[in-house]
């Protein structure tokens, strides 16, 4: 290892303290894991819990400021504040800039969680609503709409914006550090800027390797329900050896051609899947669901997004909804800093509602449509369909698709685009990872990127065998909450930098 990063010492762009800091924190963390698995599980697991019980409301009303703000920049009179220079335009295409953001933002999440999440919600609903109820099914997809529509978006177009408008207008290193400039001052290219992208580097790398070894998990369990291979952690290592040299090869050939490209495909794929779904499932049932789920969303926004249970004790809340907000913070500084990237030349009301409205009302369709049907072979076809997504909940997407037409065919199909979403998120991040370790360099040394990435794998391969997993995911989660201090001060930082732009 000492032999494979010795030469990046002598390079001028590589920021060596974020660089090798970084690595060396990974490692102690990651041989701790393997040798000390059930007192890292059991740490993280109790400090995991202190986060969801006693500072619940604190991310709550937090992420939904952020919302706010952001929906409060894009129509304010900062909405035509240009990310670049005034003459600036976009450099990709709105279908390509959309399919990259979003397949970088959440592509395998609606795959993995498409099916499940409203099976899941519908068996064991919040708040003493009776399970398996029609009650049960509506609140089913207005939290699944919650968790996956607007909010987490918002965290994503926060972090996104500062960025884009200090890389593109200000021409600052492309750093989460860079953001907080107009607030800390010179402080943030000092000390405090280094720990900051420490922190955004590792929640990177945590966050992305937990989910290529849940991937993995994924992946052989399709493989499983069609072709029979053994579900065991053997096939998972292989799936993960694969996927690591496919996208190890897309890293190699750029933005412009490996993510691109790929991201194109996985949009098209995903909606054609979408399509037949819709078509030759419960149709007129998929829009009922869709339009009375929306409504519900949209009319109960504010007592969703701040509902707790202090008197009922119910540890729903902890389990699902404020989980997913410090999963999604966790991601932010990957997300924020690919969708900053491939934006410049872009408005802020431009890429505030493109980043926030288009992917909340696509991952809203998505879950319908599979959820939907899901749920209407459940209680109409008497399909029990409950019983094997709670006891695995990779094979809920393959069981719904196997009482489609052609469900075998389009089983397949499936699969292959959890591949596809799973290599372009994993590049992604090997680009972004590349970008923190040079000093916010917009296009990072392909070298670098294939230590990232190898690194990446190396660890959801290790964790795999020791069974630490939930732990990195619970690391990852317990380290979102100072980065989520981090974003309270870059809203602060963005409105002072506009404010001050507007003046000017």
């Amino acid at each position: 290892m000492i032999l494979i990063l010795a030469p990046f010492w002598h390079q001028k762009e590589v920021n060596k303290m974020v660089f090798y800091v970084s690595i060396i924190l990974i490692l102690l963390f990651l041989i701790f894991g393997f040798l000390f698995p059930e007192q890292l599980l059991g740490a993280t697991s109790q400090l995991f819990g202190i986060i969801t019980n006693d500072l619940g409301w604190f991310y709550l009303a937090t992420v939904l400021g952020i919302l706010t703000f952001s929906l409060f920049l894009a129509f304010s009179r900062f909405g035509k504040i240009r990310l670049g220079d005034d003459d600036a335009r976009p450099e990709y295409s709105n279908f390509s800039w959309f399919a990259m953001l979003f397949s970088a933002g959440m592509g395998i999440g609606l795959v993995f969680w498409g099916v499940a999440e409203p099976v899941f919600h519908y068996a064991q609903p919040p708040m003493g609503i009776e399970p398996s109820s029609n009650q049960s099914a509506m609140m089913a997809f207005r939290y699944t709409f919650l968790h996956w529509g607007l909010h987490p978006w918002a965290i994503y177009a926060i972090v996104g914006l500062a960025l884009a408008y200090v890389t593109f207008r200000k021409k600052m290193p492309c750093l989460i550090s860079s953001t907080l400039y107009p607030l800390l001052g010179e402080k943030s290219k000092g000390p405090i800027g280094h720990v900051i992208d420490i922190l955004a580097l590792i929640l990177t790398v945590i966050g992305v390797a937990t989910s290529l070894g849940m991937g993995a998990l994924q992946v052989n369990g399709g493989l499983n329900t069609l072709f029979n291979i053994p579900n065991n952690i053997t096939t998972q290592v292989v799936i993960i050896i694969v996927i690591t040299i496919m996208f190890l090869i897309s890293a190699t050939t750029g933005l412009d051609k490996g993510i691109k490209i790929l991201s194109n495909t996985n949009i098209i794929i995903a909606v054609l899947l979408l399509l037949f779904v819709f078509i030759f499932g419960p149709t007129v049932f998929i829009l009922d669901t869709f339009f009375v789920s929306l409504s519900g969303y949209l009319q109960n926004l504010l007592p969703m997004s701040l509902a707790l249970s202090p008197f009922e004790k119910d540890p729903w809340i902890g389990t699902w909804t404020i989980f997913y907000w410090a999963w999604w913070l966790s991601w932010g500084p990957f997300v924020g800093t690919f969708i900053a990237r491939i934006s410049k030349g872009r408005t802020v009301k431009e890429f505030v509602l493109g980043v926030i409205i288009l992917p909340a009302i696509f991952c809203c369709i998505w879950f319908t449509v599979f959820g939907g049907t899901a749920l209407y072979f459940e209680i109409f076809d008497g399909v029990d369909l409950v019983s094997k997504v709670t006891s695995d909940v990779t094979i809920g997407l393959f069981a719904t698709l196997a009482h489609l037409p052609l469900g075998s065919i389009i089983s397949v199909v499936a699969t292959i685009l959890i591949i596809t979403f799973f290599v372009t998120s994993a590049d992604s991040a090997t680009f972004v990872i590349g970008m923190f370790s040079r000093n916010g360099d917009l296009n990072p040394d392909t070298r670098i990127k294939i230590i990232w990435g190898t690194l990446l794998s190396l660890m959801a391969i290790v964790l795999l065998f020791s069974g630490g997993l939930v732990a990195m995911r619970n690391t990852s989660i317990i380290m979102a909450l100072p980065f989520l201090l981090i974003i309270i001060m870059m809203c602060v930082a963005i409105y002072k930098a506009f404010s001050s732009e507007e003046n000017n």
